[in-house]
């Protein structure tokens, strides 16, 4: 029995799964709202105590580098530690990953429906991978291809250097470095990085706020407000935030397609990406994607997908505990 997590700055996501003829299966799972609770021992010890399985191996995806069992939440107050967390549940064999790398074991667990295709690539795409995720930040992982089989590997991407690309971007860097100093891709890919993009065209005169707008977005979620009403095309300074932050993902799904040669595919994961597929079939992702001068032809043999599931990360935690024990799974 394997306990799984994806844990998020959001919610937590726990599940126990069980092997069936080679195949994970779900047999209990619930959702918790993160910020509620003082850590992820008092989230997965009180789920335990409801679902009373012998769980003998765990393992957690966590926003956030993972070193030596050990990882400070980005987007939580939480420090996660896995021998503490063997210990408080009475679980033998404790593994942390980073949602990303999480959620690149799980890949192969989404098919059909489950994703959608933004560029088919070359016939018969293989090598390396690359998954790519905004959601409450931005997530980055690559999966290495040695010839037989891939092997996920984390990485920190979404912290390193925004890179503009013209002079609107060139004045949107100004504008958040002058509000925090460091810019990092982050600032612009995540629900808090559709707000700054907001706030930015609003603040330079490139759209007007309308009072019932300001009105939504100090009463909700203003990220959800964004996309919502630029979905509904009933405000065009929202298109607009949503219009530059899809190219935006299109320019950094590019840059991590060649930092890690992802000539088998580049997966974009998380969150929002579901929300906004239509947005980003319309044509602007792919445009910033392969606008690598030299590298175009390149990026358009790269398979692009989006993962539809919401609980790939969650399958991958629990495909990568498998495997580490030693199981062989048919996907």
């Amino acid at each position: 029995m394997i306990l799984a997590g994806d844990i998020g700055g959001t919610k937590t996501n726990l599940a126990v799964f069980e092997i069936r003829d080679h195949s994970l299966a779900i047999v209990a799972q619930a959702t918790f709202p993160s910020r509620e609770h003082a850590g992820l021992e008092e989230i997965a010890k009180a789920f335990l105590t409801q679902h009373r399985f012998p769980v003998d191996l765990a393992c957690f995806g966590i926003a956030g580098p993972v070193r030596d069992g050990h990882v400070d939440a980005t987007n939580l107050p939480w420090a996660i530690d896995a021998q503490v967390l063997s210990a408080h549940l009475g679980v033998p064999a404790v593994r942390l990953l980073n949602d990303l790398e999480a959620t690149a074991y799980g890949i192969d667990t989404v098919v059909g429906a489950k994703r959608a295709c933004l560029q088919a690539g070359a016939p018969a795409a293989r090598g390396n991978r690359a998954v790519i995720a905004a959601g409450t930040g931005l997530g980055e992982a690559g999966v290495y291809w040695d010839g037989r089989r891939h092997s996920p590997f984390a990485c920190e991407g979404g912290h390193s250097d925004f890179a503009p690309r013209n002079e609107l971007e060139t004045d949107l860097f100004s504008h958040l470095y002058g509000r925090f100093g460091h810019v990092a891709w982050e600032r612009v890919l995540s629900g808090p990085g559709l707000v700054n993009l907001y706030e930015f065209l609003r603040d330079s005169g490139r759209g007007v706020e309308s009072p019932q707008l300001a009105a939504a977005l100090r009463a909700g979620d203003p990220a959800a407000t964004i996309s919502a009403a630029a979905l509904s095309r009933t405000c065009a300074l929202c298109e607009a935030a949503v219009d530059l932050f899809v190219s935006l993902y299109g320019a950094e799904a590019g840059n991590l397609a060649l930092k890690v040669l992802a000539t088998g595919g580049v997966f974009v994961g998380g969150g929002i990406a579901p929300h906004l597929i239509e947005r980003l079939k319309a044509g602007a992702f792919l445009d910033a994607f392969v606008a690598k001068g030299r590298m175009e032809a390149l990026l358009r043999s790269m398979p692009v997908l989006v993962l539809l599931d919401p609980e790939t990360a969650l399958w991958g935690a629990a495909r990568a505990a498998a495997l580490a024990g030693g199981a062989t799974l048919t996907a």
